[in-house]
């Protein structure tokens, strides 16, 4: 009997979930639902806490998307921002440098470390204006 008023005031006052009033007490979760279904209160505090997730859980949506949205954004502007200076230095009218090049291609140019160079990579098809091979011990 004094069980079944210690799991209501836990419950109902200090608003525990059924699975942490059992693990307190160490009674199974049903004996514990079976209590607290029992409670006029029952149907009014479930309610209750329905609503009361629900509204957690979209905050949580709200915050993941503000956070998501902001995430792209800054990834965003960096990108304009290296966009703008590469065209900034493009269209001065000066040729780029073979390192420049490498750096603004990176992904198509591989380093072979026996002779210290940047190599195209097999498969790339090019101009005949890009550089197949780029010394990096001058630099």
């Amino acid at each position: 009997m004094v069980k079944k008023y210690v799991i209501i005031d836990l419950y109902y006052l200090k608003k525990y979930k059924i699975v942490d009033i059992a693990k307190e007490l160490n009674v199974s979760k049903q004996y514990v639902s079976k209590i607290v279904k029992q409670d006029s209160r029952y149907i009014e505090e479930k309610a209750r806490r329905k609503s009361e997730n629900k509204e957690k859980q979209n905050q949580y949506r709200k915050n993941f998307m503000k956070n998501r949205r902001q995430r792209i954004a800054d990834e965003n502007y960096a990108l304009k921002n290296m966009h703008d200076q590469a065209s900034r230095e493009m269209s001065t009218g000066r040729t780029i440098s073979n390192r420049a090049f490498r750096n603004w291609n990176s992904s198509i140019y591989k380093y072979n470390k026996q002779k210290k160079v940047y190599e195209l990579k097999k498969g790339i098809k090019t101009s005949s204006d890009v550089p197949k091979r780029i010394n990096w011990k001058g630099y």
